[in-house]
């Protein structure tokens, strides 16, 4: 009888195992509109020559994008923006907003899109009090819009989930991306992921591709969310049926569009966005998604060395911005942070892992390679995640100098440190 016993309930306990690893998920997704009047004369972010000018027009609203999932005793929250970065400051605050309703620092991803005709990132940091034009001014009212909008969207979307089935497909894109640097390394994987209702409506499809959104340069002042809000609006158009298009960069520090040279840059961007719009349309239609998935996720801590300024800023980023050696180093005391955060997030046979800043894709690959080796079908890296804090580059493309080296605010080792603490806490998500 004892024999009995064990053997039921160790079969019991292999069940509650697999239903761990392997669970039934219902979501949800929604967007909220992250324009903000005109009339609050905020700056858009990515170039330092634009000295704090007012934007001047609206070309196309940016928006933020919620996708809520939730196995009954869990539940994450992964939120795309059109927006440049974010600092330290953000996530915190809408954490603290939705204080008593099981949203924590745990279980809250924000991925940005990176978009240079969007809102800059020093306008919304609390730490900044240099009121310099150059890195963008403080807005207290630009700060508190956006943590409201955002806190409000998470909160919404977390309300009705209904049962979802999940799947992803990728496929390498050639001539679409190149290193700037000059590097070999370039990530042209297109990763779309599938979120549809049970009854097979769709609900939502995150696009990852590597490139940063630049084609709009320091003269032009129209706020746009760039060739990825493009990308966005196309598949929602295609797709239809109320489907809410996501789109997250990956390690695009050093990653830069091809994008055909025709008519102006908003021209430029529309052209590419729609281009990638149909590569992942293709591959959104080959996907098949499946009601059970893995659905598991870790945040970890990480000790980041001392803030310093590259030898070559003077000549890069602080003639761009403004700075002398010591105006940099107070900047980087007050505005960056010390301690900084990696998560990971296990989604059926996507495994998305953050970078807290923009990672070379040299460092990116090698994380992908090793987290495919590991298991995982389709490991992808998500850019910017949660906040902005430094470019990550390897200890050689650090000492080589350049633009990307000169805004990578904590010496030669964080690239490899970073690599490294994302690289563990994301095979922790590769067991079953």
């Amino acid at each position: 009888m004892k024999t009995i016993a064990f053997i039921y309930l160790s079969a019991l306990l292999l069940i509650v195992n697999l239903s761990y690893g392997q669970s039934a998920l219902k979501g949800n997704a929604k967007e909220a509109i992250l324009t903000p009047p005109l009339e609050w004369k905020y700056t858009l972010g990515g170039y330092g020559a634009r000295m704090s000018q007012p934007a001047q027009a609206i070309h196309d609203d940016i928006k933020a994008k919620a996708l809520v999932l939730s196995d009954g005793r869990q539940k994450y929250a992964i939120v795309t923006l059109d927006i440049l970065g974010l600092p330290p400051n953000i996530r915190p605050m809408i954490i603290k907003k939705l204080a008593g309703t099981g949203w924590t620092q745990e279980n809250v991803l924000l991925l940005p899109s990176h978009s240079h005709s969007s809102l800059e990132m020093f306008a919304l940091n609390n730490r900044n009090v240099f009121n310099m034009p150059a890195i963008g001014v403080f807005q207290p009212e630009l700060m508190g819009f956006v943590v409201d909008t955002l806190a409000g969207l998470i909160a919404e979307t977390g309300r009705n989930v209904r049962p979802v089935k999940i799947g992803t497909g990728q496929v390498v894109l050639e001539g679409m991306n190149r290193n700037r640097r000059g590097d070999r390394a370039v990530d042209q994987a297109l990763t779309v992921t599938r979120v549809d209702l049970r009854d097979d409506r769709p609900l939502a499809v995150l696009v990852n591709w590597s490139a940063h959104p630049t084609i709009m340069d320091e003269g032009d002042m129209w706020v746009s969310a760039g060739w990825p809000g493009y990308l966005q609006r196309t598949l929602e158009e295609w797709i239809g049926g109320d489907v809410v298009a996501m789109y997250y960069n990956g390690a695009q520090g050093d990653q830069s569009v091809i994008a055909r040279r025709a008519g102006s840059h908003y021209e430029m961007a529309e052209n590419y966005g729609r281009k990638i719009a149909k590569h992942a349309q293709q591959l959104y239609k080959n996907i098949r998604p499946s009601e059970k998935s893995h659905f598991k996720y870790k945040r970890s801590k990480v000790d980041l060395p001392a803030r310093t300024a590259h030898p070559s800023f003077m000549q890069t980023g602080g003639k761009e911005y403004g700075l002398d050696e010591q105006k940099i180093q107070v900047l980087l005391d007050q505005v960056l942070p010390s301690v900084t955060t990696v998560c990971a997030l296990r989604l059926g046979e996507l495994l998305i892992v953050g970078a807290p800043g923009e990672m070379s894709a040299a460092l990116g690959l090698d994380i992908k390679a090793k987290l495919k080796a590991a298991g995982v079908p389709f490991p992808v890296i998500g850019g910017l995640a949660n906040e902005w804090i430094s470019y990550f580059l390897t200890e050689a493309q650090y000492a080589q100098g350049g633009y990307e080296s000169s805004v990578s605010f904590y010496g030669p080792s964080l690239g490899e440190k970073m690599r490294g603490e994302m690289l563990k806490t994301a095979m922790a998500l590769t067991t079953e």
